[in-house]
């Protein structure tokens, strides 16, 4: 599919800097583009690449100043990261634009499915579930017994959606997820074994909610495991039993969060940090990667290490312990000197 520069700083309602009627029919980094690709430049450290690219057209910041021509067309927006993620979303609808019931698949005869919704190739859907308007479930995923999906939610092929599980509206349900699985429960018994506990709740999952390929969302013990609306998960996380998110909350990918851990909202938690079980993470709150927090921590902390302390003073200890071997080699050095006195 083409787009000339024009088109695309109508969909932006950007201004145009070279040629309106150049075309594109490819994406790029700016640092590989050429001719026919279009790219866009947000970090500042890649501002050299302006200058160099061999893209047909680069989507720029407003407030961008260049110091020499270019040759690439320019559309400048307010924010050109904005601006190119808006564009991937509205190419993403017209490519995804899937609709009808595709065979073969297995849909239980109390399933009501709107016209504008789409099902893929070996699908499974048990009875009982709720499909709302505009719903896409690609090939080969499983739909179990009573579970709730919103209109305009996306789920990806090969997702396992357990029963009554509840999913809200423009979510997206990434390749391989697992949620409504029996959470991790075994009270340990007299002999040394250990016996299962039934996990008897679900899952609730908020609107504008992203899952991340391959992660899973235990359903609760009791009651419910809840991600509320706007959070995003990456690629391989895993949600415990009776844990709860916060709205608009940013996780990386591999982290781990322990049975009935509550997280405040609009947290932003690097990759591989872990969560023991039982915790209280305050709204704000910034973990740096591969964190291990085993307490209870309050609103807009930033923290790092294991176990987990304040950003700033894991930074201010870092720098002597990297400097560890020095600084043991000269007390032992003054300790020779004092015993030779």
């Amino acid at each position: 599919m083409k787009f000339t520069a024009k088109q695309i700083a109508g969909i932006l309602n950007g201004s145009i800097e070279g040629n309106p009627d150049i075309e594109v029919h490819q994406l790029s980094k700016i640092e590989e583009g050429t001719e026919g690709s279009l790219t866009f430049l947000a970090n500042k450290k890649y501002t050299p690449f302006i200058y160099e690219t061999a893209a047909s057209v680069v989507i720029v910041n407003q407030d961008l100043v260049l110091e020499s021509d270019v040759q690439s067309t320019l559309i400048r927006v307010p924010d050109a990261y904005q601006g190119f993620s808006k564009l991937l979303e509205y190419y993403n609808t017209l490519d995804t634009d899937e609709k009808g019931v595709m065979q073969p698949v297995s849909i239980h005869e109390s399933v009501a499915l709107d016209a504008s919704c789409y099902v893929g190739e070996f699908t499974v859907i048990k009875k009982n579930v709720r499909i709302g308007n505009q719903v896409k479930i690609h090939p080969q995923c499983f739909i179990g017994e009573g579970v709730v999906i919103g209109s305009g939610t996306v789920i990806l092929n090969g997702a396992r959606i357990l029963s009554r599980t509840e999913i809200g509206e423009n979510c997206v349900i990434h390749p391989g997820c697992v949620i409504g699985s029996e959470g991790f429960g075994f009270a340990p018994q007299a002999d040394g074994t250990y016996k299962k506990v039934p996990q008897t709740g679900i899952v609730r999952i908020g609107n504008n909610v992203d899952v991340g390929a391959n992660s899973t969302i235990d359903r609760a013990t009791l009651g419910a495991t809840i991600i509320h609306d706007g959070v995003k998960l990456d690629n391989h996380i895993q949600i415990a039993h009776n844990v709860e998110i916060g709205e608009n909350t940013v996780i990386a990918a591999l982290v781990g969060i322990a049975g009935s851990t509550k997280i405040g909202k609009s947290c932003v938690i690097g990759g591989q940090a872990g969560f023991a079980g039982h915790l209280k993470i305050g709204d704000g709150v910034q973990i740096q990667g591969q964190t291990g927090v085993t307490r209870n921590f309050k609103d807009n902390t930033m923290l790092q290490g294991t176990p987990a302390f304040d950003f700033t003073s894991y930074s201010k200890s870092y720098v002597h312990f990297k400097n560890l071997p020095k600084i043991i080699k000269r007390l032992d050095q003054i300790e020779k000197e004092q015993h030779g006195k």
